[in-house]
């Protein structure tokens, strides 16, 4: 398959304000995350660290809270207690010298992750011109990360914390933007996105060589010599800064090894939860969007099998979410420019798992299947009010016998099940729905949430023996 994926790479300057500067090599100085205009986590303990010379005095100050420590092999860390929403405050860092950091706020934190379709910038979107210009918010912060892999884990960052508008947000994510926008419209609190992204990557090199060596069916991948260069180059220095959880858009790399991607994907997320040092952190992630040319006959799919691993991961790591997006796609280009639903539904889904808003976030997800005659008769979590069909009826099922043939199907809403029968099998044992590289499935909840592609069966697809 060929997917054409993006790789950008940008280099931003790292900015502090540090008196005097003089004797440089024995200064406080902060780790890069922590900068003037910046937005640190609310309602947790939030660390805060540096280098400094050993031995030396050091103190952070951030409204009412001083906290002090002694550095020790060039390193220092304080924690501030819990803090509010609000701002914006001064953060002073005090040793031989005095480190002043302005235009703080408190609010919340989210790391936005992934391949090229996280990458996707505000320029590529549909009107972008028009929402650039409005997108002038001064409690909504981006820090966009140097895009680097690195053979051993790094401890410090290179990037600056601005203000969103129209000049910084143009090559910003643009499924974090929406997704950042959408949340602050809910929280009314100031936002902070972290931007660490690289086109074409694929998720082993989003985790750590120790976790790909403990696990035997991914130790192999350790011995790749891109593998872990990502997570050690953008993701191990940003801990253990204070967060509230992870968006996350990538797979299209890995669909050539999608069955493989069922133990590697949740293994990336607790390698992360595990180093961050923050508890099982809510961690949201979109399925893969329909791509490739549309056909009418049932197929096996790459595509499919990938996002059939993340559904999978979904119901197995805790504390996870996935956006449905297969009303958001492109036949010819992987990068399908409709980003601001995905961002909104990723804002939803944070709003259930990380804020604790009763709101509805899912779509319908396969439970179960029975069979009576020639009817196979499909029931789903998450139907919440009831099921409904996007269109005049529902469409994307597939149905196969005990020939494992699988053949197009008729499919009827009855009360919250969905009741599928073929002329072409009389005897049902499989069915499919939305197993396409670009489904068409319109299936729904009464909330206008998709349902998942998914399929009843077992039998081995076609990345099943790959490594």
């Amino acid at each position: 398959m060929n997917l054409r994926l993006a790789v950008g790479s940008t280099l931003f300057g790292l900015a502090w304000s540090v008196l005097p500067p003089s004797h440089a090599a024995a200064d406080v100085t902060p780790h890069g995350l922590f900068q003037s205009n910046m937005v640190l986590q609310q309602q947790m303990a939030v660390p805060v660290w540096g280098t400094a010379a050993d031995g030396e005095k050091v103190s952070v100050t951030l409204a009412d809270q001083t906290v002090e420590t002694i550095a020790k092999d060039g390193r220092w860390q304080v924690t501030l207690k819990p803090l509010q929403a609000g701002g914006p405050f001064q953060l002073v860092i005090q040793g031989n010298n005095r480190v002043v950091l302005d235009n703080v706020l408190v609010g919340e934190v989210w790391v936005c992750s992934g391949q090229s379709n996280m990458q996707f910038s505000m320029e590529g979107v549909p009107n972008a011109k028009e929402a650039i210009a409005q997108s002038e918010n001064p409690r909504l912060r981006l820090i966009t990360l140097r895009r680097q892999g690195r053979s051993t884990p790094q401890d410090d960052v290179q990037a600056d914390w601005v203000e969103c508008g129209p000049k910084t947000l143009g090559s910003f994510s643009a499924v974090g933007y929406f997704f950042g926008k959408a949340l602050q419209a809910k929280l009314d609190v100031p936002i902070g996105l972290i931007n660490g992204n690289v086109g074409g990557t694929r998720a082993e090199q989003w985790t750590s060589r120790e976790t790909l060596q403990s696990l035997p069916e991914l130790r192999h991948l350790a011995e790749n010599d891109s593998s872990s260069k990502l997570y050690n180059g953008i993701i191990h220095p940003l801990m253990p800064f204070a967060i509230r959880g992870v968006i996350w858009y990538q797979g299209e790399s890995n669909a050539g090894r999608a069955y493989q991607y069922r133990t590697l994907f949740p293994a990336m997320i607790a390698n992360w939860r595990q180093a961050w040092g923050q508890g099982d952190f809510p961690f949201l992630f979109v399925q893969l969007a329909p791509f490739q040319a549309i056909v009418g006959e049932p197929q096996e799919s790459e595509l499919a099998e990938l996002r059939e691993a993340q559904l999978l991961t979904m119901l197995k790591a805790p504390h996870t979410a996935m956006a449905v997006i297969t009303d958001v796609g492109d036949e010819k280009d992987i990068h399908p420019n409709q980003k601001q639903p995905v961002g909104e539904r990723l804002a939803l889904a944070a709003r259930a798992l990380a804020y604790g808003e009763n709101v509805v976030y899912s779509g319908p997800v396969y439970k179960g299947m029975t069979t009576s005659g020639n009817q196979a008769i499909v029931s789903f979590t998450h139907a919440n009010d009831g099921l409904t069909a996007k269109g005049d009826k529902l469409s994307g099922f597939t149905m196969a016998g005990p020939d494992k043939k699988f053949h197009n199907a008729q499919a009827e809403i009855k009360d919250d099940t969905v009741v599928v029968v073929s002329d072409q099998v009389p005897r049902p044992i499989a069915v499919r729905y939305g197993w396409a590289d670009y489904p068409l499935g319109n299936l729904a909840n009464k909330n206008g949430l998709l349902a998942s592609p998914f399929r009843t069966d077992d039998f081995p697809g076609l990345t099943a023996e790959r490594r």
